[in-house]
């Protein structure tokens, strides 16, 4: 058994003392649910310049095949809901879920940082005051102030939400520059 508790299992083509690199995986999408699919569509259409790949569609769980998966998903709860596909600037896939019964509702308080879970997608922007202005004005709100974290460079950090409480962090400069910058 392993650090993770899994009993790893040689293929009959290994040797049990031979040892398989980790490759790194790839990000293929993220998941946001929100209250109004059709508002959140053209919220990250025209803010975040995010484009519509196919959707929506609308699913009700029953006997067909993705109604028996989603119901396996999501559990017995589910009854129907809406789903559109997106893909942001470098491809990665962004979907938004409607849940129509039982009704998505927006959580109150949206950034439990303190709970496990995903807490925020982060966007990349190099003019990060310009897009916190125009998420504000567009049903968002700015959550801190710009923060200019590697002062040397001009890289700037950011945080803000969407008009349906999901967290955006806007990154001024890409994932490494930042970070091995900050490290």
């Amino acid at each position: 058994m392993n650090d993770y508790g899994i009993t790893n299992k040689p293929s009959s083509s290994s040797s049990s003392s031979s040892v398989q690199p980790v490759y790194p995986k790839t990000l293929n999408h993220i998941a946001i649910s929100v209250s109004d699919l059709d508002q959140a569509t053209k919220w990250y259409k025209e803010v975040l310049g995010f484009t519509v790949v196919g959707g929506p569609v609308e699913f009700i769980i029953d006997d067909s095949q993705a109604g028996i998966a989603l119901k396996d998903i999501h559990g017995p709860n589910l009854k129907k809901m809406r789903m559109i596909w997106m893909s942001s600037g470098n491809q990665i896939g962004f979907e938004i879920i409607e849940y129509l019964e039982p009704k998505a509702v927006r959580r109150q308080e949206n950034f439990e940082y303190w709970k496990s879970g995903i807490t925020h997608i982060c966007i990349t922007d190099p003019n990060i005051e310009e897009l916190c202005h125009q998420i504000s004005e567009t049903g968002g709100k700015q959550r801190s102030q710009v923060w200019e974290i590697v002062p040397t460079k001009g890289y700037k950090i950011a945080f803000c939400e969407d008009p349906f409480g999901n967290i955006i962090e806007i990154y001024s400069n890409d994932y490494e520059q930042t970070v091995t910058s900050v490290l």
